[in-house]
């Protein structure tokens, strides 16, 4: 994890820190072999700075987590989900600019 500001998010403790979140919450999910999804990194780290105390930001290894992200359809990486009330507000797949990612969470903060 790149930042203190990062939670780890794994399938044993998504429903206590995504689903029952009192805030809103952006979940990177992503690989280590997923050139996308190290490009993508560094906005994610910036977003969860940004939007420290408003916006929980989490990512999730989809090789060391393996049965949320196929609850959640997510098949292509890297996929951003935004979670608000335990449900799925908006997805995000691929490489995308952070104005495209802010757009999203701004719709829910």
């Amino acid at each position: 994890m790149a930042s203190e500001a990062i939670i780890e998010v794994t399938d044993s403790n998504f429903d206590q820190d995504v689903l029952k979140s009192e805030q809103p919450v952006l979940v990177d999910f992503w690989a280590t072999w997923c050139g996308p999804c190290k490009a993508i990194a560094p906005i994610v780290d910036e977003l969860a700075k940004e939007y420290h105390g408003k916006v929980k930001v989490g990512k999730m290894d989809v090789d060391r987590n393996s049965s949320t992200p196929m609850r959640y359809g997510v098949r292509g990486i890297p996929t951003l989900l935004v979670f608000k009330g335990g449900q799925v507000k908006e997805q995000i797949v691929g490489y995308v600019p952070k104005e495209t990612i802010q757009k999203a969470i701004d719709k829910h903060v």
